[in-house]
């Protein structure tokens, strides 16, 4: 039985005002011409073309969304589409204490923020360029905008914030939050860089977590008595592909059925059925699953900041 694709993740920007490790290289990102990137007005026709095809939930991505001009403008109109259920945006949250509240009235209806360390030096070390405080700050602002269960993502890297694990598992205590630990994944400018660390380290570190289900390719645990949940994503050390259920456009008009592909469908120049057929060509494409643990690599050669995650 084919699976069910409904959920689509939009890259609008491959630019960012971090410099994150696992996501770039230390010289950051080679910028594209304006002309390579989707206008505001392509990535509107495309996200109708993949509702009409079955797509219920979008999630803006980038690089970093929020540096994108016209972002609030593209939310408000990408939540008028009907057929659209959820619209969602992935940010490190630097610049959410300014627009928190503008994204929730344009529409946005749940934020998943970066959040890989909650120490001021640590997290400069991971973003390179980072300011922790500008993140927690645009968290109390999310908060204050009435954004209800955020997810707050937090890549495992063993000698950066190992340590840190029990730390995060504690903002569950008092907050809805869903803190979400994702394992570490080799491919393009990590591709060699030995930071892996299996998420079994949170259940070791906190082991008071008691399963209580899934959120697409999460497993949840919650400590009891906690209001929120933790989720482990395990790309590697447990496949979770039979679970998936979304594809990928970049900010250059590529769809990717798999993160983990080279294969990539040109969408950009078409329109009205050609681009709908071109969807449903991505959609049927969706591989069955990865190769990271048998090639140890992925064969995506692009950043992750040209994907969007």
């Amino acid at each position: 039985m084919a699976r069910k694709v409904d959920y689509l993740r939009l890259s609008i920007t491959d630019l960012c005002n971090l410099r994150c490790r696992y996501c770039m290289g230390e010289d950051g990102v080679v910028k594209k011409q304006h002309r390579e990137i989707l206008s505001l007005e392509e990535l509107e026709e495309m996200a109708q073309a993949a509702v009409s095809c079955g797509v219920k939930k979008i999630r803006l991505t980038g690089g970093e969304p929020l540096v994108r001009r016209g972002v609030v403008d593209l939310c408000r109109r990408l939540k008028a589409i009907d057929g659209v259920e959820e619209l969602a945006l992935t940010t490190n949250g630097v610049l959410l204490r300014d627009l928190a509240a503008p994204l929730r009235a344009a529409g946005v209806d749940r934020l998943n923020i970066s959040l890989d360390s909650l120490d001021p030096a640590q997290y400069s070390r991971i973003t390179r360029c980072g300011d922790l405080q500008q993140t927690l700050e645009g968290i109390a602002a999310a908060e204050a905008a009435g954004f209800r269960g955020i997810k707050l993502n937090a890549v495992l890297l063993r000698d950066y914030n190992a340590a840190e694990i029990s730390e995060f598992v504690e903002l569950t205590r008092e907050k809805d939050y869903a803190v979400r630990f994702i394992e570490l994944m080799p491919m393009a400018v990590c591709a060699d860089w030995d930071q892996y660390l299996s998420a079994e380290a949170v259940l070791e570190a906190v082991p008071q977590l008691e399963r209580i289900g899934g959120d697409g390719v999460a497993e949840l645990y919650r400590v009891p008595g906690y209001c929120g949940t933790v989720g482990l994503i395990r790309p590697i050390s447990h496949r979770f592909c039979a679970d998936c259920n979304r594809i990928r456009i970049t900010a250059d008009g590529k769809l990717k059925p798999c993160l983990h592909s080279r294969s990539e469908i040109p969408l950009r120049g078409l329109h009205g059925g050609e681009l709908r057929e071109a969807i449903l060509e991505g959609i049927a494409a969706k591989p069955e699953r990865h190769f990271l643990q048998e090639k140890g690599v992925s064969d995506c050669r692009r950043d992750m900041n040209e994907i969007g995650g």
